[in-house]
């Protein structure tokens, strides 16, 4: 196996275990001290971790990004050909991202050309690239953030924003046509070069096998290999069988490939943009679509029943592992993407993103923050508790203002000669060091609080505000913590993914053993949510 998908679900196992780390948090009304534990910080399949980099990701794009415009998702779903090299090759999913919106904005310049009468539009856009699907199945795609229009003038300093109709189906054919097209000269040309279909086989076999098999929605290992999933509630609906397969408005399929650009947010609609970049930037599994059933077995439901009534997926608990890990993306990969002028490199992307004023007083989050070091984040949380402050609302954290010559945008007009003096006065002489002032991050409890409604702050008892006492980084003295708390010093035991009793279908060398289990950990057994807080009295 892989040595990032080994590490990342090593990581996952030891998420939210107060034996590796904890914060201590501490209520001064009541007296109530709490432990949390730390999290692993995975990019991967970790629900807890991927929730909390969903609600940063999308505060972040709708408060620091995205303008106050139009935006449009677009969606694009590869061939299954592509699918797995595009799973392992970073630099190929990088170079057909590139070619999808090299058509996308040339159809979206054609378009200003025609209603506008402008020629060289701006376009800008973000992508979220996803590797699942509903069933946990290793689908790549693209959900493009598009703004819904273009920038007039040149790239170093675009002029106003020009909005653009509504695409017809014929556009969005004409778009996937120009992807198609140049994508096919893409595959062609990596074919002679270097070759398209052997590399993942040559580095990890296992890791290439259990990627076909998720492709293909079939079991991977075990005496069941290479057959279908199996799957619940295959029955049709009688008031569905008189349902066309006609693809929905301004959706186009053709070779395998399929682009969908029905979901628009209109502007200054900020809630529903954050909700749409919420979505996008999703992680993989939802525990609350997982069950445990009787027998042992695992069912997963289906986000929306499939054309053939199956609303869910059964699985054993090791084949869940091994559809969880071809969902790993590979290491320096990144997962979101800034195009056109929302580039970082672009020289006219501070006249068009976001830009909160910082007044000179205001407090900035360190390096160690921003890295996500537990006591520093938590610092302006334990002030604010303190003094009774309420959380800052996205409305008061970031105060827009974007470029004065913006028609769109009548309300947000600035003096462009005040912003740029103001600009002046604030850069630092030659003899000066450099400095970067950083934007305020919002912390992880005020977004719980946004997105979740719920107050990590909150005592369970009084209901005053609590408070970090401690920070306990190093294992061996939570471990002494622990013990003299009369808490488990150790993580649970693993649960066995072939459960005992139930041996049918497996070979006799294989079937699961009746070993004993010890009787202290007997309420974990098939408990792998060990709880992150644990209440430790007064």
């Amino acid at each position: 196996m892989a040595r990032f998908v080994e590490r990342e679900i090593r990581a996952y196992l030891d998420c939210g275990i107060l034996a590796n780390g904890f914060l201590r948090v501490h209520c001064d009304d009541c007296g109530c001290d709490r432990l949390v534990g730390f999290s692993c910080k995975g990019r991967g399949f970790c629900p807890s971790c991927g929730g909390r980099r969903m609600a940063d990701t999308a505060a972040h794009l709708v408060e620091w990004v995205l303008p106050e415009v139009p935006v449009r998702q677009w969606v694009l779903t590869l061939p299954y050909p592509l699918r797995l090299p595009c799973a392992w090759d970073a630099q190929l999913t990088s170079a057909i991202l590139r070619v999808f919106l090299r058509s996308l904005f040339a159809d979206q310049r054609r378009r200003a050309k025609q209603i506008h009468g402008i020629r060289n539009g701006q376009c800008a856009a973000v992508t979220s690239i996803q590797r699942f699907g509903s069933a946990l199945n290793l689908t790549p795609h693209f959900h493009s953030l598009v703004l819904d229009g273009v920038y007039a003038g040149p790239a170093h300093s675009p002029g106003p924003f020009l909005p653009l109709p509504p695409p017809e189906t014929a556009d969005v054919a004409r778009v996937m046509a120009g992807t198609a097209r140049r994508l096919m000269r893409l595959v062609e040309d990596r074919r002679q070069c270097a070759g398209l279909d052997d590399d993942v086989a040559e580095d990890d076999p296992l890791l290439a096998t259990l990627m076909a098999a998720s492709i293909q929605s079939r079991i991977a290992t075990g005496p069941e290999a290479g057959q279908r999933w199996r799957r619940l509630g295959d029955r049709v609906d009688p008031a569905d069988e008189d349902d066309t397969d006609e693809p929905p408005p301004r959706c186009v399929r053709e070779g395998g490939m399929s682009l969908h650009a029905d979901v628009a947010v209109p502007a200054r609609d900020r809630k529903r943009l954050e909700r749409l970049c919420r979505y996008v930037a999703r992680p993989p599994i939802a525990i609350d679509r997982l069950e445990a059933l009787p027998d042992g077995r695992l069912a997963y439901r289906l986000k929306a029943r499939w054309r053939d009534g199956t609303t869910h997926v059964l699985m054993e608990r090791h084949e869940l592992l091994e559809r969880l890990a071809p969902l790993i993306p590979p290491p320096r990969a990144h997962q979101v993407r800034y195009h056109g002028l929302l580039a970082p490199c672009a020289s006219g992307r501070d006249r068009v993103v976001p830009r909160p004023a910082v007044s000179a007083g205001a407090g900035v989050v360190g390096s160690a923050a921003l890295a996500g070091d537990p006591a520093e984040q938590l610092e302006e949380a334990n002030h604010r508790a303190c003094s009774n402050e309420p959380a800052p609302s996205s409305a008061e954290s970031s105060q827009r203002s974007m470029n004065g010559e913006n028609s769109a945008n009548p309300d947000l007009h600035t003096d462009r000669a005040t912003t740029n003096a103001a600009d002046d006065d604030a850069k630092p002489n030659r003899g000066d060091a450099p400095s970067k002032v950083r934007a305020q991050r919002t912390l992880w409890a005020d977004l719980l609080q946004r997105v979740f409604e719920v107050d990590a702050l909150c005592c369970p008892r009084c209901g005053g505000r609590m408070r970090v006492l401690a920070a306990i980084t190093e294992a061996d003295i939570a471990q002494r913590i622990l013990a003299c708390l009369n808490l488990p010093t150790r993580a649970p035991p693993l649960a066995a993914s072939r459960p005992r009793g139930r041996t049918r279908g497996w070979p006799a060398h294989e079937a699961p053993g009746a070993a004993e289990t010890d009787a202290s950990w007997a309420a974990f057994e098939f408990d792998q949510s060990t709880p992150a807080e644990w209440d430790v009295g007064a």
